[in-house]
C-alpha cells in the first residue's frame, strides 16, 4: 500500500510543529501529540487534531513520524507510552529525530518486533526551513516503503536523498552534523577574537561575504553572534550539544579520534553551564567570551 492519507506526528517542538502544519497543508489528515499538550494545542488552528496520548495519535494512521529530542525520548514514547503497540500492522514508522547510531539500532529492532515498517529519515535544517517545508530528508529503508513515505517527505522537505543500507541515513546525518558544529564553534571563536582585538565582527563578516571563505551559516550565525542576539532559537544549543556527543560516540565506535569535535563539545557544554542551553546554537559564542571580571578569552 503506497497510499497515505493519515499521518501522526509525535513531538511538536521547534521542528515537529511546522512539519505537522506542512503535512496538513499538503492535504493529509494529521494528528499530533506532545508530552506538554500546550505546545501542540496551537496546531489545531491549522487543522491538526491534537491527541492526549501517543496511542490516540497513531491508531489508524498510515504513517507515524517521530521528531523528539533524542533516542531515549523516542524509545520511551514508542514503548512505555504505547505508541508502537497502537500502530496498525500496515503503517510505516518514519524516524526523523537525530538519535545516533546505537539508538537507531535499538529503534529498528523495536520496529521489527512490532511488525511495522521502519524508515531511518533524519532531516537537515532548522526552524526556518522546517516552517517553509524546505528540509533536506536523508532516508534509508526498504524499497517497498519508499512510495508510502514520499508524500510525507514532499510535504516537509525540498529534497529527499534516498540512501542504501540500514542506518545509512543516520550515519550520513552525523557526518553533516560534525561539519556544522565545528563550523559554529570556529565562527564563535573568530567573532570572540575579533572583539578581543577591537575589530568589529560585522567587518569580518563583510570581508568574507560573497567570496570563497563565505557560507550561509557564517553570515546568519555570525550576525547573531555579532549582535549577541540568540532568540528565538532556530535550533537550541542543548540539542546541538547532544548532536556533538552523538558524533563523538559514533567516532569512538569506528575507532576514530576527533579532537576538534571533542573540543567543540566541551565549549558547547561550557556555554550551557553559563545558562544558554535554550538559546540558539550560535550562543556557543558565550563560551569564548570572558566571564565578568576576567580578561581571559
Amino acid at each position: 500500500m503506497d497510499h497515505v492519507s493519515t499521518v501522526a506526528v509525535l513531538g511538536t517542538g521547534i521542528m515537529g510543529a511546522p512539519m505537522a502544519r506542512n503535512l496538513c497543508a499538503a492535504g493529509l489528515d494529521v494528528r499530533a501529540w506532545n508530552r506538554t499538550r500546550e505546545k501542540a494545542q496551537a496546531l489545531s488552528d491549522s487543522g491538526v487534531e491534537v491527541a492526549d496520548r501517543p496511542g490516540d495519535a497513531v491508531g489508524g494512521a498510515d504513517a507515524v513520524v517521530t521528531m523528539l529530542a533524542d533516542g531515549p525520548a523516542v524509545e520511551r514514547v514508542m514503548t512505555d507510552d504505547g505508541a508502537l503497540a497502537a500502530m496498525d500492522d500496515g503503517a510505516v514508522w518514519i524516524q526523523t529525530s537525530t538519535v545516533g547510531v546505537k539508538a537507531l539500532g535499538r529503534l529498528s529492532v523495536l520496529a521489527a518486533r512490532g511488525g511495522v515498517g521502519f524508515v531511518d529519515a533524519p532531516v537537515l535544517g532548522t526552524r526556518q526551513p522546517a516552517e517553509a517545508g524546505e528540509l533536506i530528508v536523508l532516508a534509508a529503508g526498504e524499497e517497498r516503503l519508499r512510495g508510502r513515505c514520499q508524500p510525507v517527505f514532499d510535504a516537509i522537505g525540498s529534497q529527499t536523498r534516498w540512501l542504501d543500507g540500514a542506518g545509512t541515513a543516520t550515519r550520513f546525518k552525523l557526518v553533516l552534523n560534525s561539519w556544522i558544529v565545528g563550523l559554529v564553534e570556529t565562527l564563535a571563536e573568530t567573532i570572540g577574537l575579533a572583539r578581543a582585538l577591537d575589530i568589529e565582527p560585522a567587518a569580518f563578516l563583510s570581508a568574507i561575504e560573497g567570496g570563497p571563505l563565505d557560507c550561509g551559516y557564517a553570515q546568519t550565525k555570525g550576525s547573531a553572534m555579532a549582535e549577541e542576539s540568540f532568540e528565538p532559537p532556530s535550533f537550541p544549543l542543548r540539542l546541538a550539544a547532544k548532536d556533538a556527543r552523538l558524533v563523538l560516540e559514533a567516532a569512538r565506535e569506528a575507532g576514530l579520534s576527533l579532537p576538534l569535535v571533542r573540543a567543540t563539545s566541551s565549549q558547547f557544554e561550557r556555554a550551557i553551564e553559563r545558562g544558554h542551553a535554550d538559546e540558539d546554537l550560535a550562543a556557543a559564542y558565550w563560551a569564548s567570551r570572558p566571564v565578568t571580571g576576567s580578561t581571559t578569552v
